[in-house]
């Protein structure tokens, strides 16, 4: 996968705002676009991920090749299960993974930038009160 570039929260606002458009693109993903997902969710494909982006979008791609990665990778060879599995129970364990995911890239801008302990509040406070 190509690092796609967007821009680098810096402020636990910008932070909020790229959570809530990551979630909204995996939520298209595994709702409204889950049929499309599904068929490029190949299990004969290589090792995919989903990943939710900040403009509310979604992909399934291979993981960046840099090492170490810019960001956390979602969860890896979600193509894999998809045929061994129930549609639903399926759908489930990415989501599952998906969120786990949107946390760690939360929480690894919370440390890059180095907020101070009333800034860390206020994503935990955002995540808390989002329904």
């Amino acid at each position: 996968m190509e690092a796609i570039p967007h821009p680098i929260p810096r402020t636990v606002e910008e932070v909020f705002s790229d959570f809530k458009g990551r979630r909204s693109g995996l939520i298209k993903a595994l709702t409204t676009d889950v049929e499309k997902f599904y068929q490029q969710c190949d299990p004969d494909k290589e090792n995919l991920c989903l990943y939710g982006l900040p403009n509310e979008t979604w992909e399934v791609n291979l993981p960046v090749e840099e090492v170490p990665p810019e960001l956390p990778e979602p969860a890896l060879g979600i193509n894999f299960a998809r045929d061994g599995m129930q549609e639903k129970d399926w759908l489930s364990l990415v989501a599952v993974h998906s969120d786990s995911w949107l946390l760690a890239v939360a929480f690894y801008f919370g440390a890059r930038f180095g907020f101070g302990k009333n800034e860390r509040y206020g994503p935990i406070f955002f995540l808390a009160i989002w329904p």
